[in-house]
């Protein structure tokens, strides 16, 4: 269950780091979309670990 939460929040704020980088460039999408993975993955864990863990 933990990955799940892990997965949305992955997906969740890698597609809004793309969307919001698109509109610079490609360079710019894949970067944030990156940072946008890497803080829903931190987000996904901790929000699990608040609420069920």
């Amino acid at each position: 269950m933990r990955k799940i939460f892990a997965f949305i929040g992955t997906t969740v704020l890698g597609s809004i780091g793309w969307s919001v980088g698109a509109y610079i460039g490609i360079g710019t999408a894949i970067v944030l979309s990156c940072i946008g993975s890497g803080f829903g993955l931190y987000w996904g864990y901790k929000l699990f670990d608040q609420w069920l863990g």
